[in-house]
């Protein structure tokens, strides 16, 4: 007899990383290869996190602090909360997937955006839950549809801001529009893993300067801090929220290692500043280019764009064409956007192969008009 699969997991996909280096190379036995499909910091970790890193290979012969005190009292120090309204966890996946547990019964409803971060789908999925997703108007989280979608069984609404895979924002203005609509017993779970890249736009809503009861903000050191490989994030909202995610994670996360790693960049304000400055260059010169080439892009305010094709076939030639030279970006279909490919930024010189590499294979997938 064979053993049975729940029904909920059964047309459930596992997620698919964007292509690995070394796959891409075993493949195609390319000289160069180039990675911008999974929003990672091109400059690599911060040399503060390295370092914390090696200090603490000493001691990984012991079990984590289940509570990572030494983590959470940096991350208080650094925003100004009550170590008590903090938890981490192995990334931001793992946080959402403790909030879905935490706040909403098997059967209950997850609310988002179609096109939004894949995660969410995947955790509420999994779990059993009800996911329920509204379209995106003009690849931007439709705020007043996600309001208006709000039924008596709908127990968390989930936003990303900015937006991961489409690189769109939402206000202040129309945030604080939407938190007077939700009702007080759904929970709000806004995901800023692209804070430290959005936080200079005068109209970007900092999510921790809001206190809701219903509100709680997850972010990551995996993108701008470079820490990707070990997965840190964390969440932050009223005590009593917090308190019910720590019955249900998992008690030895971050390890030891991340933990330290965190630390030690949550203190690189020199290596924040670089990769920020950097981002910004390469996100105008990647803006002109594609303009110039006629390309259709989304306004990002993050570490990526997502370049828009006419459809399906033509995002998957693109980016399939792009791997052939040696350049990995992501067809984002599996996020909700079919016609979607992100690339993130790197480095000057990966920058400029990736432009490169686009100019050559743009014209062999078809025309992509705007609109």
């Amino acid at each position: 007899m064979v053993v049975p699969t729940p029904k909920h997991l059964l047309g459930l996909k596992p997620y698919r990383p964007g292509k690995p280096i070394e796959e891409l190379a075993r493949e195609k036995q390319l000289k160069r290869i180039v990675k911008l499909a999974s929003n990672e910091n091109p400059l690599g970790p911060s040399p503060k996190a390295m370092a914390a890193m090696r200090e603490a290979m000493a001691g990984i012969h012991r079990y984590p602090d289940a509570g990572a005190y030494n983590l959470v009292q940096a991350l208080a120090d650094r925003f100004g909360r009550p170590a008590s309204e903090i938890v981490c966890g192995s990334g931001t996946d793992a946080l959402l997937e403790y909030i879905v547990m935490a706040f909403s019964e098997p059967g209950g409803q997850v609310l988002t955006s179609a096109g939004s971060f894949i995660g969410m789908q995947v955790n509420t999925q999994k779990l059993a839950r009800q996911l329920v997703e509204v379209p995106l108007r003009d690849y931007h989280f439709d705020l007043d549809a996600l309001t208006a979608a709000i039924q008596p069984q709908t127990r968390i609404l989930y936003l990303a801001n900015p937006n991961n895979p489409t690189g769109s924002m939402f206000s202040k203005q129309e945030f604080e529009a939407l938190m007077c609509k939700v009702p007080s017993e759904v929970l709000v779970v806004l995901d800023e893993a692209y804070y430290e890249y959005a936080k200079e736009l005068p109209e970007y809503p900092n999510g921790l300067e809001y206190r809701f009861d219903n509100l709680i903000v997850t972010r990551t050191l995996s993108k701008i801090y470079g820490l990707a490989g070990i997965r840190v994030g964390f969440a932050l909202g009223p005590e009593s929220l917090i308190r019910e995610l720590y019955k249900v994670k998992l008690p030895f996360e971050p390890n030891n290692l991340a933990q330290a790693a965190a630390i030690g960049a949550l203190a690189d304000d020199e290596f924040l500043t670089e990769t920020i400055t950097l981002n910004r260059r390469m996100l105008t010169e990647m803006g002109k280019r594609f303009d110039a080439l006629g390309i259709p892009y989304v306004k990002s305010a993050a570490n990526f764009l997502m370049l828009i094709f006419a459809d399906e076939n033509r995002a998957t030639a693109f980016s399939n064409a792009c791997l052939n030279r040696g350049l990995i970006v992501r067809h984002v279909g599996a996020f909700g956007v079919p016609n979607g490919v992100r690339i993130n930024t790197g480095t000057e010189d990966e920058t400029h192969f990736a432009l490169e590499v686009i100019e050559q294979v743009h014209p062999l997938c078809g025309k992509v008009p705007h609109g």
